[in-house]
């Protein structure tokens, strides 16, 4: 399993939303499934979004001059070709930004050097900073990139223009400059920034992946495990979310191999497109919304595959102390947390009432690799993805052959 996890991503790499390389991906994974002797896989198409990085620069012109690392955050738009050369002003949150005055931003360049707390409080910094920004007449917004730790490192991600608003170019920037730039501020320095950004934007064809390990007595009544297979266009997108993907796949196929046939059908999803806003989990759920009473309980695993330690759960009280009794037969990997929030993906169907978790790990490390060309294969470790793998794939199988249906209410 771990061969196979690592030869594909070094095989496809970053597999970016709409791009050709997450189609051959796809289509790796269908061929895979299909060769491992797991015939019922189908796909279901989807339109996605296609953004498309192109040359991005910013440089420090005053006090002193510095190149400064730089990633966009999609979708982006471009600068105009010649750049936007500007003054630079830094704030550390939004209640600061809207304290000034709009004559004091107009022009600028806006910069967010916001204290990271953690990835669910920060990251609106990421989304909302360009509109923010905006509001206030500011020409452009750079935030801190969204991490705990930094080796130079940026990180990029998804953000939103708000429709009343211009759209600026917005990007993120180590923390490391994020810091020299907010000294630099405070000293009252004047800096100048230069800032050239170049993207392309359309929509794609893409698909999400389902796979079927049919069940022996209700194979009309689902229990599905999923990850994403899309990934942003830095690193090779192993851990966010490779791993997680090849572990739900793993499920059914191991089973199969096994002849373990459990009552329910195990469903494995490969989301497409959930980076740019859980668009193939969307469709997924527009498609299906009228057999929603199909899915007995929902998994994702899209936070890493370190060391597992059990369940995040979102449900019903009765729903959480049947998962809890199951985790006891996986000690020491039968820690429980309740949570209305446990996955990005599955959120959407948690949110119609339908039983879900996702995988918790030592995760502890996995926002300073997150989204950056840090997101490589030497973040794993065989030992985790298989436990990960194993403890995946038979929580699923002991869910889908329980005597009765995970409760709603």
């Amino acid at each position: 399993m771990y061969n196979s996890f690592s030869e594909f991503i070094d095989k496809y790499g970053a597999r970016p939303s709409g791009s050709k390389v997450l189609e051959d991906s796809i289509d790796h994974m269908i061929n895979l499934t299909i060769g491992s002797g797991l015939n019922d896989v189908t796909t279901e198409e989807v339109e996605v979004p296609h953004w498309v990085r192109g040359t991005e620069t910013l440089e420090m012109l005053q006090p002193h001059y510095k190149k400064v690392a730089i990633i966009g955050l999609g979708p982006s738009i471009s600068t105009p070709s010649k750049g936007i050369t500007a003054e630079l002003i830094v704030v550390k949150t939004f209640k600061e930004l809207d304290s000034l005055n709009k004559e004091d931003v107009q022009g600028k360049i806006v910069l967010f050097d916001e204290h990271y707390t953690s990835y669910g409080e920060t990251v609106i910094y990421r989304v909302q900073a360009a509109s923010k920004a905006a509001r206030k007449g500011a020409v452009a917004s750079l935030i801190r990139s969204v991490t705990p730790y930094s080796l130079y490192t940026t990180h990029t991600g998804s953000q939103h223009y708000d429709n009343d608003v211009p759209r600026i170019p917005t990007a993120a920037i180590t923390v490391e400059d994020s810091h020299l730039l907010r000294r630099l501020f405070i000293r009252k320095n004047k800096i100048v920034l230069k800032l050239k950004m170049e993207s392309t934007y359309d929509t794609q064809k893409s698909r999400n992946t389902i796979i079927d390990l049919k069940g022996a007595v209700d194979p009309d009544k689902y229990v599905i495990v999923s990850g994403h297979i899309d990934s942003w266009d830095v690193g090779q997108g192993a851990m966010d979310d490779g791993g997680g993907m090849m572990i739900s796949w793993f499920a059914p196929v191991i089973l199969n191999h096994l002849q373990l046939r459990p009552k329910r059908t195990v469903r494995a999803i490969l989301w497409t497109a959930e980076e740019p806003g859980l668009v193939g989990a969307a469709q997924y759920l527009k498609l299906h919304i009228n057999e929603l009473d199909k899915i007995n309980f929902i998994m994702e695993s899209d936070e890493g595959t370190f060391e597992p330690l059990g369940l995040e759960v979102g449900g019903s009280k009765d729903a959480v102390c049947i998962i809890a009794e199951i985790l006891k037969l996986f000690t020491p990997v039968d820690k429980l947390k309740v949570s209305k929030n446990p996955g990005s993906d599955i959120i959407l169907f948690i949110n119609k009432g339908i039983p879900g978790a996702s995988l918790m790990n030592k995760n502890d490390k996995y926002f300073r690799y997150h989204h950056s060309e840090a997101d490589t294969m030497d973040v794993e470790n065989i030992d985790d993805v298989v436990n990960c793998a194993a403890f995946w794939a038979a929580v699923s199988y002991v869910i889908a052959d329980l005597s009765v249906d995970i409760p709603r209410h």
